[in-house]
């Protein structure tokens, strides 16, 4: 038998181990009771959402369209910890149109249950050529698609099995924090079930890791600190985040005071108000006294690490791995050697007791301050280095900041945020207009939680790519504040390429803005949404770079004439 047969056959015996647990189970699940569904209806889902709109449980929230849909389950998942996001669509047309939502939320670990509403089982078998079809009896074609893009699926086809079904691609969609699939025939719906499996908790706890590996590789992992002679960072990612290791984090770092440090897709994983956080590595393009402690440490500590070409300044990470520790959610890397089945969310732990001693040393280590002061200049251009300082001081703690990919998001890369602020961006996957979306899935997600604002940074060009999701905020009563960059084109483009091209031109969203009647605000009511301790000292500068509005009770409001403000 090879060792890649070994490997599948370890897998489905750890599975059936799962399972077992699961149903012997008496903890609760780490699944929130309370749940947002995101979608829209169509003939093949609508005797489901019968059931949807009499469960007190699930709250449906009907986007414009799929693929608006697609990103609010996402950033809903991102912002809600402990949950996932949901998202229903009806087969074919529907389905199709989420998948570069669920394509991304798959590149960048966020879990999200796609259910999507399909033909009976009965003609699925005779094959019809139904609407919604590509004619040519292939009524699996949109199964494959979503394997691709999914990390597990089930196709319902029988009552005695749904349940065991279900459980299993909700199971894997929180453990491998990555979207399933989930196909629901109209016929299937209306049928009765046990109610065991709803009585018994999901067991969505990572796998043991083998005793004696772990302990392998603690020792390992040990000498390696003996050898720094404490001289040691820790370097938080995505994963952290993702795979719910935060508390785990906190304890690491609280216990150890050992200096700490994010990539990109890292911020906010842990507080940037925390005295021993220093900021942000991008390999080349970090700051320098960033770069000089990060790549001259003796050993880095990794933690959920995605090594893309924007988290890592494109490729310039200069840590070699004969100083690196990486810790993943399914495995363990210690230099040279990988340890599959090592998860870090039971590993941390008992590291963090290992490391703990040594936090007398740790303490005296240096940290450079993450600090962003507003530049002093001397002329009325709005320049990127001045713009996210002096947004910054606009933040409150528990704010949710969504930041669109360029040059938002490059730009509150840099700056600190405030203690329990939530950082959202999709800085591997990068669709634009994502952000739209997703800041509505943010904005419920935050409001049950009882976070602070929500708050976006999107250019005009992202923006009307997925704008009529402003409705849907105004429908359900969520009131983010949205700065809009008014770049009057795709900015980001002109300087990659065809700086003057028409193809990088679109229409002026300014234009657009003010023929959207419900757009009205005067300056008094536009400065009580800024910070009222320096309301009175804002002054108006150059037209037509930004607009900042907030759907409000059933209106926009939108700054006098369009201008970008500064404090004085």
């Amino acid at each position: 038998m090879t060792s890649q047969s070994v490997a599948i056959l370890q897998e489905e015996v750890d599975k059936l181990r799962h399972e077992l647990q699961t149903l012997n189970t008496d903890h609760p699940s780490d699944l929130a009771d309370d749940q947002e569904m995101f979608g829209l209806p169509g003939d093949f889902n609508l005797g489901f959402l019968d059931y949807v709109e009499d469960n007190k449980s699930i709250e449906w929230v009907g986007n414009c369209n799929e693929l608006n849909a697609s990103y609010a389950a996402d950033g809903y998942a991102r912002v809600k910890d402990g949950s996932i996001g949901v998202l229903l669509t009806t087969f074919g047309v529907g389905e199709l149109s989420a998948t570069n939502g669920i394509a991304g939320a798959f590149s960048e670990h966020v879990p999200v249950l796609h259910i999507v509403g399909v033909p009976s089982t009965s003609q699925q078998k005779s094959k019809p050529m139904l609407h919604h079809t590509l004619g040519d009896g292939r009524f699996d074609a949109y199964l494959k698609a979503a394997q691709q893009f999914t990390i597990s699926q089930a196709s319902l086809n029988n009552k005695r099995t749904a349940a065991a079904e279900i459980d299993r691609v909700l199971t894997d969609c929180v453990i491998m924090a990555r979207p399933v699939y989930l196909m629901l025939p109209t016929d299937l719906v209306h049928e009765k079930i046990p109610a065991k499996r709803l009585q018994t908790p999901l067991n969505t706890q990572p796998q043991e890791n083998d005793p004696e590996v772990e302990a392998f590789v603690l020792d390992e992992i040990m000498k390696l600190v003996k050898q720094a002679e404490e001289d040691i960072i820790i370097l938080v990612d995505a994963c952290a985040v993702r795979h719910g290791v935060k508390e785990e984090m906190r304890e690491l770092l609280q216990r150890t005071h050992f200096p700490v440090f994010s990539a990109p897709m890292g911020k906010t994983a842990v507080p940037e108000t925390y005295e021993r956080y220093g900021g942000m590595y991008v390999g080349s393009i970090s700051r320098p006294e960033v770069k000089e402690r990060v790549e001259n440490a003796r050993l880095i500590l990794s933690v959920g690490a995605l090594k893309s070409d924007f988290n890592t300044g494109n490729f310039t990470y200069h840590i070699p791995a004969t100083k690196t520790v990486e810790l993943h959610s399914d495995h363990t890397r210690v230099q040279f050697a990988a340890y599959h089945g090592i998860g870090m969310k039971r590993l941390l732990p008992k590291l963090t007791a290992r490391l703990q001693p040594l936090n007398e040393g740790a303490k005296l280590l240096s940290v450079p301050k993450f600090l962003s002061p507003v530049p002093q200049e001397d002329n009325q251009i709005i320049s990127q280095n001045w713009l996210w300082p002096r947004v910054a001081q606009f933040f409150r703690p528990k704010d949710v900041i969504v930041a669109e990919t360029g040059t938002s998001s490059f730009g509150i890369l840099d700056v600190p945020l405030p203690h329990g602020a939530i950082f959202v961006s999709q800085i591997l996957w990068g669709s634009i207009g994502w952000t739209v979306g997703s800041t509505l899935g943010a904005a419920l997600a935050a409001r049950e939680r009882q976070l602070g604002r929500t708050i976006l940074f999107v250019g005009d060009g992202s923006l009307q790519l997925t704008v009529q999701e402003l409705s849907v905020m105004l429908r359900t009563g969520v009131t983010p504040i949205i700065f809009v960059l008014n770049n009057s084109g795709y900015t980001i483009e002109r300087f990659l390429h065809g700086e003057q091209a028409k193809y990088n031109d679109i229409t002026n969203w300014s234009v657009v803005l003010s023929f959207m009647s419900s757009i009205h605000v005067n300056s008094s009511v536009f400065h009580q949404e800024m910070d009222k301790s320096s309301r009175n000292v804002w002054r108006h500068r150059r037209e037509d770079l930004s607009v900042i509005y907030r759907p409000h009770k059933g209106r926009t409001l939108q700054t006098p004439r369009r201008r970008v403000i500064r404090k004085s």
